[in-house]
């Protein structure tokens, strides 16, 4: 693959994931922002303008018109399948928030589309850039064969009311353990193999918006250990921190706790107490900043330079593959096997 001097990059999606992902590339000295597609016209016209961009009416005329090298897909999840596919298929690099996919069905045709084409592509499970995280996975030599883990991620319930408009077209679950399963995968160095799920409706949905109020996972893992993985998103907005991690690992000779509740700072003013988040998303001196942009510079360099990125596809199918047999337990009642890849 050749060298590319500057990244050319679409934005598909020009909510707030869309934003965040254009914030950190406008900032990039070897990415450019060339183009933007949304499905709604007055968002990508206001990011266009932002960035510098043209903007196209949908994701096909924007990867039809040869200005992007790459694209950055920040669609709602169940979006995420077609936009890859037709990148792939135009020879262009892939960029996806997490999750890769909400099916395994999608999983598979996107991640075929994107082998065949020999495209670079990435799922944006930032948290292996989280410093904390990261040196936990340095530490885990020491923890000896993992046992167990739990992994909590909850929301206050301004996410699904007011920061996404598509909560009933995903779950908790989906937009918050795929995190989870994603990062105590590659700390356990491990596959899950079966897992068993509950989920419970009421709150939300009797706001009319059809999606669990929390959901909970066993996953056992194919050396034995086992894992709890937790996500809500109806803590009330008085919490004073938007997202509620916690993750822990126990192995045969240690454990190690990863509490992000409170970051660094506490802050406190007549309107509360909060818990700024920084971490993963923050400006020092103008300039994007956090494990989010150390994620997408890597993307970067490995759409220029042909690399295989940290993160390979087969890893975020596999999430995909978890996710999916929990929400057919939380369905059924019973235990599911996870899908392998033929």
């Amino acid at each position: 693959m050749t060298l590319l001097s500057n990244l050319r990059v679409g934005i598909v999606g020009a909510g707030i994931m869309g934003r965040g992902h254009a914030e950190v590339l406008a900032a990039h000295p070897r990415a450019e922002i060339t183009a933007v597609a949304s499905r709604t016209r007055e968002h990508a016209e206001e990011l266009a303008e932002r960035v510098g961009a043209a903007v196209y009416p949908d994701y096909q005329e924007l990867l039809s018109s040869g200005t992007v090298d790459a694209v950055s897909i920040t669609t709602p999840d169940h979006l995420h399948a077609d936009v890859m596919v037709a990148a792939a298929e135009a020879g262009v690099h892939i960029l996806v928030e997490k999750p890769f996919t909400t099916t395994v069905a999608d999983a598979d045709r996107a991640l075929a589309a994107i082998r065949r084409a020999g495209v670079v592509a990435m799922c944006l499970f930032n948290h292996r850039w989280v410093p904390a995280y990261a040196q936990a996975k340095d530490q885990m030599p020491l923890l000896g064969e993992a046992v167990v883990g739990y992994a909590r991620k909850n929301d206050t319930i301004h996410v699904p009311t007011e920061m996404i408009s598509w909560a009933d077209r995903t779950t908790c679950a989906w937009f918050l353990s795929s995190h989870d399963i994603d990062l105590v995968t590659w700390l356990f160095d491990d596959e899950v193999v079966e897992v068993f799920a509950t989920a419970r409706y009421g709150k939300l949905r009797a706001m009319g918006i059809d999606t669990p109020d929390a959901m909970q996972i066993q996953a056992r893992f194919s050396r034995g250990a086992t894992a709890t993985f937790e996500s809500a998103w109806i803590y009330p907005n008085t919490f004073p921190t938007m997202v509620d991690s916690y993750v822990t690992v126990v192995g045969e000779d240690g454990v190690v706790q990863l509490d992000r509740q409170r970051e660094n700072i506490q802050l406190a003013t007549d309107k509360g107490y909060t818990y700024p988040r920084n971490m993963l998303q923050r400006v020092v001196h103008g300039i994007p900043a956090g494990a989010y942009r150390d994620a997408i510079e890597h993307f970067v360099h490995c759409a220029r330079t042909g690399s295989e990125p940290l993160i390979t596809v087969e890893s975020s199918r596999h999430v995909t593959a978890v996710l999916a047999a929990a929400h057919e337990s939380a369905r059924t009642g019973l235990p599911v096997k996870i899908v392998g890849k033929d």
